[in-house]
């Protein structure tokens, strides 16, 4: 996929599909929408399957407890959308589901990538739901952790990177973790860098006895609407968010920039973890816990699909798709500063001092601290 994006003519396609986050490999045949910027693409009924996990059965196309009726698809037959004994466009599907879908499709190759995201709904209505989202992931040393092994616990979940001034907290982290692991605490710190190698030598320094895991792909910045570091979320031992994600740092290293006072953060963290206290009312995590939008969805999506495409080498399309992303969601940072370094730019360097800048002057905020603690 070397070329840059064209409105693909029909045909089939050697197709990879990215089902947030999930690959899987079909043929599908490809053909242009009618207005001819997009295309259409169309599967199997097996393939969608195991590409999407949708089953089709008599009622409707199903996954899980979601079911969209028999009536509805049919409506996307009459409206041309699939086409052909046993297929489904995919496409059209995911639009009837609010999903954002970002391709690169190569015709001379005959070849293509298709990401598949979550709809801006869905996401909200995860976090908005109380639980923590469960997920699962490595080390630096590659070995698997779950979110939901530390259940019984009181979780501080606290999201880094190696690009950001926040990469110094991580030894205080880890303090904060030892000295009230008695009480029931642990810290589960996640790096949001996209290469193991970035943040390994941040985790070594801080020799953390905490789960110190690294989020490569970005599907748990996603799931948990991350839009900068450090974000801190607190979570139950029932696995419950009790503080959503809120603006945190464990040291006063850039107190001038941020205007922020760690002292006063930590010793809110102790006071939840000894009393419960939460510094927030009972509504209040619902309500302030940020809904995603149609745009940031999209972002993310053209973001996962920019990294498969630079980690597949084809770096061009991987910089449309980067830039695409920023320029949906530049409110998301963690998005666009995260690629810097895949493509060579300094993440702390006059780029992204300027772009802060541009938001800043849009009144859009950096950090995002919530009301202070009672």
């Amino acid at each position: 996929m070397p070329g840059p994006s064209v409105p693909f003519e029909r045909g089939t396609v050697r197709l990879t599909v990215l089902d947030d986050h999930v690959e899987s490999r079909v043929e599908a045949e490809v053909r242009p929408a009618v207005d001819g910027a997009t295309s259409h693409v169309r599967l199997a009924f097996a393939d969608v399957e195991r590409a999407l996990g949708f089953t089709r059965k008599p009622q409707g196309w199903c996954r899980g407890d979601l079911c969209v009726p028999a009536a509805v698809v049919a409506a996307l037959e009459e409206a041309g959308a699939t086409a052909g004994a046993g297929t489904l466009d995919v496409t059209a599907f995911a639009a009837l589901l609010n999903r954002p879908v970002a391709m690169e499709l190569d015709r001379g190759a005959g070849s293509g990538v298709v990401a598949f995201g979550v709809s801006a709904d869905d996401r909200a209505a995860t976090l908005t739901g109380g639980t923590a989202p469960d997920f699962a992931l490595p080390d630096a040393h590659g070995t698997e952790h779950r979110l939901s092994e530390l259940r019984g616990r009181k979780v501080a979940l606290v999201f880094w990177a190696s690009w950001c001034g926040c990469r110094y907290d991580l030894p205080e982290w880890e303090r904060q973790h030892a000295a009230l692991a008695g009480e029931g605490f642990s810290v589960l710190s996640v790096a949001v860098d996209r290469r193991t190698e970035d943040a390994a030598p941040w985790i070594a320094e801080a020799a953390p006895t905490h789960p110190a895991l690294i989020d490569v792909d970005g599907r748990v910045a996603d799931q948990y609407q991350l839009l900068n570091v450090p974000t801190v979320v607190w979570i139950d031992e029932e696995g419950r968010i009790a503080r959503p994600n809120d603006t945190q740092f464990a040291t006063d290293l850039f107190r001038s920039m941020s205007g922020l006072d760690s002292a006063k953060a930590l010793d809110a963290l102790r006071r939840w973890v000894r009393t419960g206290d939460t510094g927030l009312g009972g509504s209040a995590v619902a309500e302030l816990t940020g809904p995603s939008t149609p745009d940031r969805q999209r972002a993310r999506t053209e973001a996962a699909l920019a990294l498969w495409l630079l980690r597949d080498g084809h770096r061009g399309a991987a910089e449309r798709h980067f830039a695409t992303a920023a320029e949906l969601a530049p409110e998301d940072v963690t998005t666009w500063r995260s690629a810097m370094p895949l493509l060579g730019v300094d993440p702390m360097g006059e780029e992204y001092f300027a772009r802060r800048a541009e938001l800043e002057e849009a009144g859009v905020p950096i950090y995002r601290p919530l009301p202070d603690w009672q």
